[in-house]
C-alpha cells in the first residue's frame, strides 16, 4: 500500500513537498493496520494523532520543522506500546535518537535474519527445486519467441525490454523509493532501545564544594540585588523614564543586551535546579524559598526587558523571521523559569519538569508549523515602512524578495495602496514574478495548499483592480533607478524620474 501511494502521489520524484504530507498519512494508516498494538494503546493513538496533525501541516505549508515533528511523534507512537510506563522526555529523546540511527540499516538487518532463518528451516529445498524450474523457463522462452513472430505487439514489447538502459529519472525514483522504504520500515518494525544513559533525579541534597545553606542564602541576596539594579536601569531606559548614556542609541542598546540577558536567565534556572533541589535543606528554608520566588520574578522581568529590547530593535531595523523566533524563545524561557519555581515549591519530580518543558516546546513548534513567519514579517514591515507613513524602518525590498511566495499577497496589497512610484514598481515586479513561478509549480503538480490559497488571494486582488498578471526578468533588488524599473515593466518613462527607492540594508 505504501509503495503504491508513493508512486501515485509523488508521480515519480518530481511532485511538490505538499505531497509528502499525504504520503505520511498513508504511512500512518499502514502502521495502524499492520500493528494492532498501536491502536490498542491510548498513548500511541495520541502520538499518531499528533503525527497526523504534522502531516496536515506538510500539506498546508511544507517545512523541515513539520517534517521533523512528524517523525518525532510517529516514532514515539510506534515505540510507546512496548513501554510499561512513559517515563520522561529525556529517556524518549535517547530512544528516538537510537531508533533513528538504527532505522538506516534496519531493513538490511531484518533481511539478514530472515535469510538465516530460511536457511535453517529449508536447507536443501532450494537446491532440490532448481531442476524443476528448467522446463518452465525454457518452455516459456520458446513460446514467447513463437508469439513474437506472430504478434507485432509482443515483438515490440520484447524489443523495448532488450533495449532497456538505466535512465536518470528511473535511478532517481529507485533511490528515492529506497529512502522512503527505510522510513516506512522504521514505523512498521520499530526496535526500542532498552539501555539508556538514564534520567535525572534532581531531588534531595547534592554534596558540592562550597554549596551550603548559608552560601546559597547569601548568593540569593546578592543575586537579587544585582538583578534589581539591572532591571531598574532597563525599566528607566527602555520605558523612556531616563535618557540613555551619551552617544548610545536605543537601537544599539536594545541589540547589545537581549541575548546576554537570556543567557543570564538560563544560568539562574540552572542555579535553582542544582542548589535548591526538592527535599534538600536549602529548599526547606523559608527565607531561601522567599528569595527564590523574588529572584524568579526578577528573572521573568529580565526576560521581559530582553523582549522589549528586541521590539525596539525591530522598530529601528524591521521585523524578520529570526527576530520573531527570538521573541518566541524568550517566552519559552520565561515559562521555563516559572516551571522551575513551581517544581521547587510543589516538590515535583525532575521527570515532571522535563516533561512540562518538553510539552511546552513541542506545542510552540507545532503552532509554528502552521504559521508562516515570513508572511507576518512582510505584512508588518510594509505596514510600518517609513516611506508609507509608518513609524518603522525603511522598506527593505531585498528582504521582501528573498521571502518568495510568503511576500506575494503583501506585495499585491502594496500595489493597491498609495506609495512612492519606485516602491509601487518594485512591488509589481516582485508580485508578478513570484505569481508566475507559483502558477508554474502548481500546473506541474509541485503544489502546496498554502501557495494555492495565496495565488487565489492574489488573483482576487488583481480582479478587483483589473490588473493582468505578467512575467518580467527579475532585476537586482538593490536597483533604485526608476527608469530601470519602468523599462522592466514596459512602461513609459516619466517626465521627472528623479524619485528613487530609499530602502536601507538590514544590519
Amino acid at each position: 500500500m505504501v509503495a503504491v501511494a508513493f508512486d501515485a502521489l509523488l508521480k515519480g520524484w518530481h511532485a511538490g513537498p505538499g505531497a509528502f504530507g499525504l504520503l505520511e498519512l498513508v504511512l500512518l494508516a499502514a502502521a495502524l493496520l499492520a500493528r494492532p498494538a498501536v491502536w490498542r494503546d491510548g498513548r500511541a493513538r495520541v502520538c499518531f494523532g499528533l503525527a497526523a496533525l504534522m502531516a496536515l501541516a506538510m500539506v498546508v505549508m511544507p517545512s523541515a520543522l513539520a517534517w521533523g515533528l512528524f517523525w518525532i511523534f510517529a516514532g514515539l507512537g510506534a515505540m510507546v506500546p512496548a513501554a510499561a510506563r512513559f517515563g520522561d522526555a529525556w529517556c524518549w529523546a535517547q530512544r528516538l535518537l537510537l531508533h533513528a540511527l538504527r532505522s538506516t540499516v534496519a531493513p538490511a538487518i531484518d533481511l539478514r535474519r530472515w535469510l538465516k532463518v530460511r536457511r535453517k528451516s529449508g536447507k536443501g529445498q532450494i537446491r532440490a527445486a532448481l531442476p524443476q524450474l528448467v522446463l518452465p523457463a525454457v518452455g516459456s522462452l520458446v513460446i514467447l519467441g513463437l508469439f513474437a513472430s506472430a504478434n507485432p505487439i509482443i515483438a515490440a514489447w520484447l524489443a523495448d525490454m532488450s533495449s532497456l538502459s538505466p535512465r536518470a529519472d528511473l535511478v532517481g525514483r529507485l533511490v528515492f523509493g529506497a529512502v522512503w522504504f527505510t522510513f516506512a520500515w522504521s514505523l512498521l518494525r520499530p526496535r526500542m532501545a532498552l539501555r539508556l544513559i538514564g534520567t535525572f533525579d534532581g531531588s534531595g541534597d547534592l554534596p558540592m564544594p562550597g554549596v551550603t545553606p548559608n552560601s546559597v542564602r547569601l548568593s540569593l541576596i546578592i543575586f537579587n540585588a544585582l538583578f534589581a539594579l539591572q532591571n531598574a536601569m532597563d525599566l528607566a531606559w527602555l520605558w523612556g523614564l531616563a535618557a540613555l548614556p551619551e552617544g548610545m542609541t536605543l537601537a544599539e542598546y536594545a541589540h547589545r543586551g537581549a541575548y546576554p540577558l537570556i543567557v543570564t536567565a538560563l544560568l539562574a534556572a540552572g542555579f535553582v535546579l542544582v542548589a535548591l533541589r526538592p527535599g534538600s535543606q536549602t529548599a526547606a528554608m523559608p527565607l531561601v524559598r522567599r528569595l527564590v520566588v523574588l529572584w524568579t520574578a526578577q528573572n521573568v522581568l529580565l526576560v521581559g526587558n530582553a523582549a522589549l529590547r528586541t521590539m525596539d530593535y525591530i522598530a529601528a531595523y524591521s521585523l524578520t523571521q529570526m527576530r520573531i523566533a527570538a521573541l518566541l524563545w524568550m517566552a519559552l524561557v520565561a515559562l521555563g523559569l516559572m516551571l522551575v519555581l513551581w517544581r521547587m515549591l510543589a516538590g515535583k519530580s525532575a521527570a515532571w519538569l522535563i516533561n512540562a518543558n518538553s510539552a511546552a516546546a513541542l506545542a510552540l513548534l507545532v503552532g509554528c508549523s502552521f504559521v508562516d513567519l515570513d508572511a507576518i514579517s512582510a505584512r508588518y514591515n510594509i505596514a510600518h515602512a517609513r516611506e508609507l507613513g509608518g513609524d518603522g524602518a525603511p522598506l527593505d525590498i531585498c528582504y521582501l524578495q528573498s521571502m518568495g511566495s510568503s511576500a506575494m499577497v503583501a506585495a499585491a496589497e502594496l500595489e493597491m495602496r498609495p506609495a512612492p512610484e519606485p516602491i509601487h514598481l518594485w512591488a509589481r515586479l516582485l508580485r508578478e514574478n513570484v505569481q508566475a513561478r507559483v502558477s508554474d509549480d502548481l500546473d506541474q503538480g509541485k503544489w502546496a495548499l498554502l501557495d494555492a490559497w495565496r495565488l487565489a488571494q492574489v488573483r482576487s486582488i488583481l480582479r478587483k483592480a483589473a490588473l493582468a498578471p505578467q512575467t518580467h526578468d527579475v532585476l537586482d533588488c538593490r536597483t533604485r533607478d526608476v527608469h530601470a524599473l519602468r523599462l522592466a515593466l514596459g512602461l513609459e518613462l516619466p517626465t521627472d524620474a528623479s524619485v528613487a527607492l530609499t530602502g536601507e540594508a538590514r544590519p
